[in-house]
């Protein structure tokens, strides 16, 4: 059993990407004290995450760890207290809130700020399982430098699908993107450069069936895929996939306790990050599906921190 005393504090801080540590650095210099618990991915997608150009205030184009690296540090240096710690459970229902982290340290705050974000989605097809970490990713900036001249094809149709299958032409010699429609859902400025790019290639209207590849040792070596509007199946060879279909929300641990819509996304009140109970914030890529962008993250941790410093001075 965890001998260690029970933790308070006025604010608890679960998650720490941009949102998270924006949050911990305007709760800490309102003179609040915030404890911050990393979770499992310290700093969340942009350690996963290499060239920042849209970052604003950098004229040159930084790297996503450092970018976390330094609001960590900004957030210690102003008063945050980092704890690395999982969440494993919250009870919203008692006042002061409760959390108890993996080892059983227990937490309780007079308000919750939750910045868990969001993590990629999988296209959940027993190949794709099976060759993960074998020639199947979720990251083209983790993975792309392993297809150096090799074919690689990229699943998916937004912003994400596309920024992935320009980042691996850095490396890949062909790039095939594959689409399950016949139009992008990327922002049009993508689209153009990324149609100007001659080692890409688009296949519209068809979804991955099967990855195919070999056991000993895992690798793989194509794709059956599916024309949606003829179903006819051909067979492309590629030596490596990327998935780049959307995120879902880190909430399951909220489940049942506050309002989320259908994705898991947890509601807040329009111009806020205040969730269906009073004292408890959503900030970042865990309320905002639309976005999803750092800078916007950002903004919504500094909204959270302010909101929570209202709400405690009003019931003080």
């Amino acid at each position: 059993m965890n001998q260690n005393p029970t933790k308070h504090t006025k604010v608890l801080i679960i998650g720490s990407g941009p949102a998270g540590y924006t949050a911990a650095v305007y709760a800490a210099r309102a003179m609040l004290k915030p404890i911050l618990i990393s979770g499992m991915e310290p700093g969340g997608q942009l350690t996963i995450t290499t060239d920042v150009e849209n970052y604003p205030g950098f004229a040159e184009v930084i790297q996503g760890p450092w970018l976390m690296e330094q609001m960590r540090g900004q957030a210690k240096a102003v008063g945050t207290e980092i704890i690395e710690d999982h969440i494993s459970s919250v009870n919203l229902k008692s006042k002061p809130f409760e959390a108890i982290g993996d080892g059983g340290q227990k937490y309780t705050a007079d308000s919750i700020i939750i910045s868990t974000g969001a993590q990629a989605r999988w296209l959940n097809i027993e190949s794709e399982q099976k060759f993960k970490g074998f020639g199947v990713s979720a990251c083209a900036t983790c993975d792309g430098f392993f297809f150096k001249d090799k074919t690689v094809a990229v699943v998916g149709g937004g912003n994400a699908a596309v920024e992935e299958a320009m980042f691996l032409t850095k490396f890949a010699s062909k790039v095939k993107l594959i689409h399950r429609r016949d139009a992008l859902r990327a922002e049009k400025m993508l689209q153009s450069r990324l149609k100007a790019n001659k080692k890409i290639e688009i296949i519209w209207d068809s979804v991955v069936e099967e990855v195919i590849g070999d056991d000993e040792p895992k690798n793989v070596k194509g794709l059956k895929i599916k024309n949606v509007k003829t179903n006819k199946v051909e067979e492309l060879k590629i030596d490596g996939l990327f998935i780049a279909i959307g995120h879902d929300p880190a909430t399951q641990l909220f489940k049942d306790q506050l309002t989320m819509d259908k994705e898991g996304y947890l509601i807040t009140k329009p111009d806020s990050t205040q969730t269906n109970i009073p004292g408890v914030f959503a900030a970042g890529d865990v309320k905002d599906k639309i976005f999803r962008q750092a800078v916007t993250a950002a903004g919504l941790g500094c909204m959270s921190a302010l909101e929570a410093e209202k709400y405690l001075s009003s019931k003080s």
